[in-house]
């Protein structure tokens, strides 16, 4: 049975998550974890400030399924099933020794699967000492007045059962522990962050910073408003939030808010039971008329979902907290703020970041435009924009129209959708500089051209020049413009 429990599906940031999950619910302000490579001995233990237990509360703590799932929990429980401590240490180590001191009195429990298999032995039996030889591994308690050391040993599972120290090992070792923080960093983000969290949290001494996943410190962050709901077994919260293109970020922001699984894989519902992260990305199972799935131009889309762990069954929880699934009355209204977001979402990749404080611009004339035929999509230079028009009427129109069907049809659509989502957006927004030089020669020789050839005032010239691309991005530019009507205008 323990072998059986020990292929729940835990990775060891995920069963690390769980054990703070346990430190939380003991009221901790403070949990270290410290990762030692050792070879085949190394160790990984997490230590936390919370109220500790008695040796009776520790025996049911390390009783397998010791507390029913259907029990009321305190408000700030994250627990569920009463397996978590347990399934999640198996799935990463064949020792589990736990140490708690409450009131002056510490008590120690040891699950050592090894003794468990032993002929001689030949069933359960909780030892009540730690490994011979591991004590001194239980001392950073003595250093607190009351909390919990969770010890993992025989870490066959992270290191393998093999026996020397190995360079390629404890490098391997060292990554893993990169990864653990990066995870534990976004699970737990909304209790770690700020001035005054309410839990700091350390991995081999270092204070994790909390990774937030919808960038709202970011002046380019599109949110909804906030969005309550009620249910039977309580209330949460619904937020949609659209993240910055990535024109408007630094190759250091960009990298970062892409997450641990990268933006495709990070877009969609974040779900928090508690504050504590469960679901990190996906679309719950909707879409209509087809089953929404990750998808580059809905990456910048992410979806804040918040209950409460009152509502666990509503929600359909799993062991390791690592699912959760809309209950059917909720599942409309989600979706439709759900749908809403990828629109807006899928309309700041497409246009490269336009959107926040500027408002749309009305009639804007684009280079490109596309046609949706039966056999797909096909892009066609605007013959009406100002600078196409022009070059059609001052040079040989044949010659040029030829030369922009050309461009038309050799446009390499399928190589550059590769090329982004593979290597990643690999430019700017085109003249996405302040009103560099050659955005302003440009603009002032279509300026010339509207009034001297096409025959506008120089205040219809302007204003034509407002809704054009890309000169709708610089009002600035347009704005001195439109002050110095001295511009030389061509016979």
């Amino acid at each position: 049975m323990v072998e059986s429990l020990r292929g729940v599906g835990y990775s060891i940031a995920t069963a690390l998550a769980d054990i703070v999950d346990n430190s939380i619910s003991a009221g901790a302000r403070n949990v270290w974890v410290t990762f030692a490579y050792r070879g085949a001995a190394s160790t990984v233990s997490i230590l936390d400030d919370g109220g500790g237990m008695s040796a009776t509360e520790l025996l049911g703590a390390m009783t397998l399924g010791g507390i029913s799932p259907l029990l009321h929990r305190a408000e700030k429980d994250l627990g569920r099933f009463g397996l978590g401590l347990k399934t999640a240490s198996f799935s990463q180590c064949r020792c589990l020794t736990v140490a708690s001191r409450r009131n002056g009195l510490v008590s120690v429990r040891r699950w050592d699967l090894d003794y468990i298999a032993r002929p001689d032995v030949g069933d359960w039996r909780l030892l009540s000492s730690p490994r011979k030889g591991s004590e001194e591994l239980l001392s950073p308690l003595d250093l607190l007045e009351q909390g919990t050391l969770v010890l993992w040993e025989g870490l066959d599972r992270i290191v393998g059962p093999g026996g020397m120290k190995d360079a390629a090992l404890e490098n391997a070792f060292l990554a893993l522990v990169e990864r653990v923080e990066q995870h534990l960093a976004m699970v737990f983000h909304r209790l770690i962050e700020g001035m005054s969290p309410e839990l700091r949290l350390y991995i081999n001494g270092h204070r994790v910073k909390g990774w937030d996943p919808f960038l709202r410190s970011h002046p380019a962050t599109y949110s909804t408003p906030t969005d309550p709901f009620s249910s039977p077994h309580g209330r949460g919260e619904l937020q949609g939030f659209v993240l910055p293109h990535k024109d408007k970020l630094s190759e250091i922001e960009y990298r970062a808010a892409g997450g641990i699984e990268g933006w495709t894989s990070q877009q969609g519902f974040y779900v928090y039971r508690n504050q504590r992260l469960l679901v990190a990305g996906g679309w719950l199972g909707l879409g209509s008329p087809r089953v929404w799935t990750m998808e580059e131009p809905f990456k910048l889309a992410r979806i804040r979902l918040d209950f409460t762990n009152s509502a666990d069954h509503e929600w359909d929880i799993d062991v390791k907290k690592s699912t959760a699934r809309p209950p059917r009355y909720l599942r409309a209204r989600i979706q439709e703020l759900a749908e809403n977001v990828r629109v807006r979402a899928r309309r700041v990749f497409a246009h490269r970041g336009e959107y926040g404080a500027r408002a749309a611009v009305q009639d804007l004339s684009t280079v490109w435009v596309s046609r949706t035929l039966k056999g797909g999509t096909s892009y066609r230079l605007n013959r009406d924009h100002p600078l196409v028009a022009r070059a059609l009427n001052d040079a040989d129109s044949k010659s040029v129209s030829e030369l922009l069907r050309l461009v038309e049809e050799t446009v390499p659509v399928q190589r550059i959708w590769l090329d982004t989502v593979e290597k990643g957006e690999m430019q700017k927004e085109p003249f996405s500089e302040d009103a560099s030089p050659e955005v302003e020669e440009l603009a002032k020789s279509m300026l010339s051209h509207l009034v001297g050839k096409v025959g506008l005032s120089h205040e219809l010239a302007v204003m034509r020049l407002r809704t054009t691309e890309p000169f709708q991005n610089f009002p600035q530019l347009i704005a001195r413009l439109s002050a110095s009507p001295s511009i030389q205008v061509t016979a």
